[in-house]
């Protein structure tokens, strides 16, 4: 947590309220996002018990497992899941456009510019709290191995045909969560607590009703600690929470007084419908079953529900912040991510493997390192607040010109290397030769810190480049006294890492080659234990 962090928190305390943590949108916001709100049953993380999900606001789609642990209920359940998202998913999939990559020529080695397809636009999912998005990675697991009846007909529990395909999907956007700044699958709980700073910890944070009501509390009179208090433990005259919690878990009091009465009722009227020997007495039986799932679907909604309101407040009070500079850059590399997996399954490639090979996993905690980094970069260059948490930490530096002396490289062809002298309040840790980058026209220009200035306050530094070709420097391309600067000690770019090796070429030290008896097992054998929900 950076100091700025802290002392917003800190403020928010003291003032009993939310307080700003950023000027800016950090995260990119669809305008027509898929909001999926899960509840599971207690004690079993892989069973099912409702859900609410869709796009329009004010129409919800409710989906409700009355036993949990009956199999072919799960199965109507994930069915059903499918047919809310996986359309969704094809219609941002249908949309594309044309788009430059470069690639590797197989023939000359060398790095070449091919048009290939985009996707306009990707779908994104949002869920309320962070306990979500591991709900998603595990419904993504659970599912994308299961078999149909179309794939093989002797396989026993055959799941639903567009099942395995939705696990493909929630096990991508699983995946893609990983990948800092990635605005594919997002929780609501993350999204407003990166922009607002309360005054409890993160681990409460989790609580959306609770982080809701420092930042916006819904009643008048009520301080945000207030509310967020009230958020947290206020009952009704049934010992129910007011606000219940965000899911996926359920809380225990709605659980033992509620829930499970209502799916015995369930249990005994399918178990006496089931016995009924004949029509008249079956179709009683039915109207009890029938009522006894109608009493389900309503305690489900009734938890659900309140969850749904809070994240489209979230959804709104985000939307009144401005996008930030870099947002749109990471939200194109979540399309490409999309478009990739899409390019997959047409292809009719397997599902995703159940563990990464060596190569596999080196690139993806390297893609996650560089984006963390780049994140962190682009944060702090697209919002002021952001970027003076930098300051204080003596990783930037922002201040005045007050001297530039043109001089230049001693070289056969002499560059401009012009000193510029900056007047700052801030205390940079910066040593000897020191490179520091500021944004000039959207690219990064480096300087080098050539040691203190005459006067106690300021710091000469020597650009470096971005000055043209010439020997004069390009208009504009060097600060002029009297402009205000901002410097930084980090880069603005993140170079890539070493080349791995091939799949092919993978050392026996690290799992051998694929397809060999070390390789990790794909569909064929996948369906353990572990995948099961």
């Amino acid at each position: 947590m950076s100091l700025i962090t802290t002392l917003a928190r800190l403020e928010a305390v003291r003032a009993e309220a939310a307080q700003p943590a950023a000027t800016v949108r950090h995260r990119h916001l669809s305008d027509r996002p898929l909001v999926f709100v899960p509840l599971i049953t207690a004690g079993e993380a892989g069973a099912p018990l409702g859900a609410l999900v869709g796009t329009d606001r004010h129409a919800p789609r409710l989906l409700v497992v009355p036993q949990p642990r009956d199999r072919d209920l799960r199965f109507t359940f994930l069915a059903e899941l499918a047919d809310v998202v996986l359309p969704y998913v094809e219609a941002c999939a249908e949309s594309v456009e044309a788009a430059e990559r470069t690639e590797t020529d197989p023939e000359t080695g060398k790095r070449v510019k091919v048009e290939v397809d985009l996707c306009s636009d990707a779908a994104q999912l949002i869920v309320p709290s962070r306990a979500g998005v591991d709900f998603v990675r595990l419904l993504g697991r659970s599912m994308r191995f299961r078999r149909t009846a179309e794939q093989d007909p002797q396989t026993p529990h055959p799941a639903p045909p567009r099942v395995p395909l939705l696990g493909r999907w929630l096990t991508h956007y699983g995946e893609r969560a990983r990948v800092p700044g990635s605005s594919l699958l997002l929780a609501m709980t993350d999204l407003l607590g990166r922009h607002w700073a309360t005054g409890q910890s993160t681990l409460e944070d989790q609580h959306l009703g609770a982080l809701l009501a420092w930042i916006a509390p819904a009643e008048e009179g009520l301080t945000g600690a207030q509310a967020a208090r009230r958020a947290e433990l206020a009952r009704d005259a049934e010992g129910q929470l007011l606000c219940p919690p965000a899911g996926p878990a359920t809380d225990p009091a709605f659980d033992n007084r509620l829930l499970a009465p209502a799916i015995e009722r369930y249990d005994r009227a399918r178990t006496a419908l089931a016995a009924a020997e004949d029509g008249l007495e079956a179709d009683d039986r039915l109207g009890a079953l029938t009522a006894a799932e109608r009493e389900i679907r309503a305690l489900v909604e009734s938890r659900t529900r309140p969850t749904w309101e809070s994240v489209w407040r979230g959804l709104d009070l985000l939307r009144e912040l401005p996008a930030g500079a870099h947002a749109d850059d990471r939200w194109t590399r979540d399309r490409w991510s999309f478009t990739s997996h899409r390019d997959r399954v047409l292809a009719g490639e397997p599902p995703q493997p159940r563990r990464d090979d060596a190569v596999t996993a080196a690139n993806k905690l390297a893609t996650r390192e560089r984006e963390q980094a780049r994140l962190e970069a682009q944060e702090a260059l697209d919002d002021p607040l952001v970027m003076a948490g930098r300051r204080l930490a003596g990783e930037a530096f922002a201040g005045e010109v007050v001297d530039v002396v043109m001089e230049y490289s001693e070289s056969r062809r002499p560059s401009p290397r012009p000193l510029v002298t900056v007047r700052t309040d801030d205390r940079p840790h910066l040593g000897e030769r020191a490179r520091v980058y500021r944004s000039l026209g959207g690219r990064p220009q480096a300087a080098e810190y050539a040691g203190p200035g005459a006067e106690a306050d300021t710091l000469v530094l020597r650009i470096m480049d971005k000055m043209g070709r010439g020997r004069e420097p390009e208009a504009g391309s060097v600060p002029e006294k009297g402009d205000l600067v901002c410097f930084t000690l980090f880069e603005h770019e993140q170079r890539g890492g070493a080349k791995l090796p091939d799949p092919e070429e993978t050392p026996w030290t690290h799992g051998g080659p694929p397809g060999e008896a070390a390789a990790v097992p794909e569909a064929a054998d996948a369906q353990t234990e572990e995948d099961v929900l």
